[in-house]
């Protein structure tokens, strides 16, 4: 560790100077951007580098807020598992799609680009099917497993019965809420049975309160 370095670790570690925070920063992104490379060349050409430099810089903070010099061991050693965990943390939360399913978007995907070129129109659900060499219901559902993994930004648009446009998050329902002429018709609903039960003889009504509620 060269006397400059460890004159900034002493300042930062003392007093969590950012001025020194943020030219240890500097000087150890190099790292992130190694790291990164090396992660990114085993990956397919979705993720972008840049991407999984954010991430690792946000493992290069974690470990420069962690990291206590007097222990002797050199930065780049505690810091490296750090930023490639917070890379493959963020790798992970982005593929939450099963591999079978993956597998089957891409036979699928490469199946209609054949047939497109073949037949130069869309084909058919019956023709893909054919020539994934399964049947039609087992189309469907692998088209459904496929279609349920494609994730929808609720600031999207849809369009309402009369045309115009409208926020995803305005027309979606929520499976929680309840409908103020479904609570109305609740309450009524309570009220007269509370009525009918209190014009039951007492017998008939504590036979019911056994029977429902001890």
């Amino acid at each position: 560790m060269s006397t400059l370095t460890q004159s900034l670790w002493e300042k930062f570690t003392a007093s969590r100077d950012p001025e020194a925070r943020r030219l240890l920063l500097e000087q150890y992104i190099g790292l992130v951007h190694h790291i990164a490379r090396q992660i990114g060349r085993q990956l397919s050409g979705d993720v972008e580098l840049d991407d999984l430099v954010s991430a690792g810089t946000l493992g290069l903070v974690g470990a420069l807020e962690g990291f206590d010099p007097d222990r002797g061991l050199a930065f780049s050693t505690y810091a490296t598992p750090r930023i490639r965990g917070s890379i493959l943390d963020e790798l992970r939360s982005r593929d939450w799609v099963p591999r079978s399913v993956r597998n089957r978007r891409r036979r699928m995907d490469a199946a209609i680009e054949e047939l497109e070129a073949r037949l130069g129109r869309a084909p058919e659900p019956r023709e893909v099917a054919q020539l994934l060499n399964i049947d039609l219901d087992t189309y469907w559902r692998w088209r459904e497993d496929v279609d349920g993994g494609v994730l929808v930004s609720l600031n999207g648009t849809a369009r309402r019965d009369n045309g115009s446009a409208a926020a995803l998050d305005e027309v979606l329902r929520d499976p929680n809420h309840v409908e103020p002429h479904e609570t109305l018709s609740r309450d009524e609903e309570i009220l007269t049975l509370r009525e009918a039960i209190a014009e039951l003889p007492a017998k008939e009504r504590s036979v019911l309160a056994l029977y429902y509620y001890e």
